[in-house]
């Protein structure tokens, strides 16, 4: 049967036909929703997991029982989870096990463009890139069969355009393989310098048999053309962006597994063409690869090395080459992204502006506390930094007695426990600021350590984030509500003021969560309102000024108050 289906649902559906039995990831756009579909499949054991280095051993200790696993992440969790991924390249797996990373060119949802492909190629494990649905649903279920067949953990690349874009897909029935059985092998197992040196002629091996496959499969094809004098090189969705622009036209090598590359048949089809180009996203990663052959290639000498391509962009690069066309002229409207009406953050970050804070920030839905007119983060690395950041700057004697961290509750069990504990430790004056609200919330709702609730809603492990901080040795931990102005500014003086360190948890859960009751919007009294706009210093959505007076959109209003709290004239009411 076919159906229309997201990439990410069908790789989900990919690995379910397999006989996946167990995954374990950490949400992050744009890969989350493969492991929500998995979660939708009662024969799959899933589980969110605090990290997505802790996902990946996960997986490989199913492995290890002989079953097949996966993990999925976004580009940027993938630099978490490199530790294992590198020397499980010399262990090898016992089940299948695949890792599926999601690249974001463009930046839609993260902090930098990085290329994953280098990632397969320092671990020196095979990549597969699908170009549509159909492919990731085929490619998750070829990944498993690689992965057992060549002894290796195997990567499957999305981007953010084949994981949310939809086509369609003919699904199968799930087949389950018999379990591998363990057997007990330190050599092969047990990494400690003697035997990781013995393994690692085992990994050469690999990756030469793998090159010999790729040259090959069917994943790797040529797409004849009319006209030879030039012919492409490509993979993923630039491949569809050159079908469309140039149709049949041209020769294309379609390249779906990315790493290792298949050296004779790029040979071969680059002396078939006048002219080589190679079109592909963010690095020259198979522009330089051909060019390590000897290949004359025109690549990023006409495609941009940053950003995300279109229809549009390929057919302008390309120019008089692109006869076919394909130009798209409608234009999308921007929507910059905004805190929601309601949102538990706005009120502590008002009180951090307000209080002309110094704000050491981190990644989630939060960090928006960065935008106008708050403005209240001045810096944001990466997962967990936001703690360890305040620590060296508060130990390198850093100017300025008004510095904090931010971090939110899953990012807190992701990557802060550590930061806080280096806090405890070494004895920083720091002040951390959990906001906890009692989901994970950039990437959809997913639960957390610290939610009660596992991947399916059902009864889980519930950490106490305030019993979890004093028992790292922090003595200074209270909770506070940020929907009370003051109650968040007596908190954050007393904090700052304290001459140890300390741990503020701005607790209220997400106003978009389904148990979440809005209360009535709120109303303004036209007589009182005098027009000053203090109520917009906190960029709610769902407050504007019409004809000098402050107005409220009651289809976005929550009630939360917030913004009353704010009026010296009394003018908002319920």
């Amino acid at each position: 049967m076919k159906t229309l289906m997201l990439g990410n649902k069908a790789a989900a559906r990919g690995l379910y036909e397999a006989g996946v039995s167990l995954v374990s990831s950490y949400p992050g756009t744009p890969s989350t929703e493969i492991t929500e579909e998995c979660a939708k499949y009662d024969e799959i054991c899933c589980e969110w997991a605090p990290n997505e280095k802790v996902a990946m051993e996960v997986a490989f200790g199913a492995s290890l029982a002989g079953r097949r696993s996966f993990c999925g992440m976004k580009h940027v969790g993938l630099n978490v989870a490199a530790d294992p991924l590198f020397t499980m390249s010399y262990t090898g797996v016992n089940g299948g096990m695949v890792i599926a990373v999601a690249d974001d060119a463009g930046m839609h949802s993260s902090q930098n463009e990085q290329d994953s492909r280098h990632y397969a190629m320092s671990a020196k494990v095979p990549m597969l890139e699908p170009s549509d649905s159909a492919e990731a649903r085929e490619f998750a279920m070829l990944a498993f069969e690689l992965s057992e067949r060549f002894d290796t953990p195997v990567l499957l690349k999305m981007c953010t355009r084949i994981a949310h874009a939809q086509s369609l897909v003919e699904t199968g029935e799930r087949v389950v393989p018999e379990p591998r059985p363990y057997v007990k092998d330190p050599a092969k197992y047990v990494m400690t310098p003697a035997n990781a040196i013995r393994r690692h002629p085992a990994v050469e091996a690999r990756l030469q048999a793998l090159g010999e496959w790729a040259e090959t499969t069917a994943v790797n094809r040529i797409d004849a053309g009319e006209d030879a004098s030039v012919g492409f090189i490509t993979s993923s969705t630039c491949y569809q962006y050159v079908k469309e622009v140039c149709g049949d036209r041209y020769p294309v090598l379609k390249l779906g597994m990315v790493w290792p590359l298949p050296e004779k048949k790029i040979r071969d089809f680059a002396a078939s063409v006048k002219k080589l180009i190679v079109v592909e996203e963010l690095d020259p990663f198979l522009e330089n690869y051909c060019r390590t052959l000897g290949l004359a290639v025109t690549g990023k000498e006409l495609f941009p090395i940053m950003g995300e391509f279109s229809q549009n962009l390929v057919a302008a690069c390309l120019g008089e080459t692109a006869a076919v066309g394909c130009k798209l002229d409608e234009t999308v409207p921007g929507r910059p992204p905004v805190m929601c009406p309601g949102c538990p953050h706005r009120g502590l970050f008002y009180t951090l502006a307000n209080n002309k804070c110094t704000v050491m920030g981190d990644i989630g839905c939060y960090t928006l506390g960065a935008a106008p007119p708050l403005k209240a983060i001045d810096v944001t690395l990466c997962m967990g930094a936001s703690i360890g950041s305040q620590h060296g700057y508060r130990k390198a004697g850093g100017s300025g007695e008004k510095l904090v961290s931010v971090i939110g509750d899953s990012t807190f069990m992701h990557s802060g426990m550590t930061g806080l504990a280096n806090v405890a430790y070494n004895q920083s004056n720091s002040t951390v600021i959990i906001l906890d609200n009692s989901i994970t919330g950039m990437t959809g709702h997913q639960q957390n350590p610290t939610t009660g609730l596992n991947i399916r809603g059902e009864p889980a492990g519930k950490i106490d984030l305030e019993a979890l901080c004093r028992s790292m040795g922090i003595r200074r931990v209270r909770v506070v509500d940020p929907y009370r102005l003051d109650e968040c500014d007596a908190a954050l003086k007393e904090e700052l003021a304290a001459e140890e360190p300390s741990v503020i948890i701005s607790r209220r859960p997400c106003a978009l969560l389904k148990h979440v009751k809005p209360k009535p919007p709120l109303k303004i009294d036209a007589e009182k309102c005098r027009g000053c706009k203090s109520c917009m210093r906190i960029g709610c959505p769902a407050i504007s000024m019409k004809d000098g007076k402050a107005h409220i959109d009651n289809t976005l209003c929550v009630g939360c108050g917030v913004c009353a709290q704010l009026c010296k004239f009394g003018a908002f009411s319920l």
